[in-house]
């Protein structure tokens, strides 16, 4: 997976239209290849965009929520953390 397509379910407060919208653009640009769409693809790609958009908003209505929502902090810190464990591993 992509890591900069985020774990968007089940946030408190709730994750919005925008993130989505980001998310799914995310995937299409790494799916197709490309960062932008090629000149006379740009409807093309846009309707996938809109699609994945409304496919994840709704997938997202849809779930039960599990356990404490997640937070944006805590998330960072999460990610944070990760690194320096990597980083460590890197540097020996």
């Amino acid at each position: 997976m992509c890591r900069n397509i985020r774990t968007l379910h089940h946030f408190e407060p709730p994750t919005t239209p925008d993130e989505i919208r980001a998310a799914a653009l995310q995937y299409v640009r790494k799916v197709s290849g490309m960062t932008k769409p090629v000149k006379g693809g740009e409807a093309t790609f846009e309707a996938a965009v809109d699609a994945i958009t409304r496919a994840t908003a709704s997938l997202l209505d849809l779930l039960p929520a599990r356990g404490e929502p997640r937070t944006r902090e805590s998330e960072k810190l999460k990610a944070k953390a990760r690194w320096e464990r990597r980083e460590s591993r890197i540097r020996g």
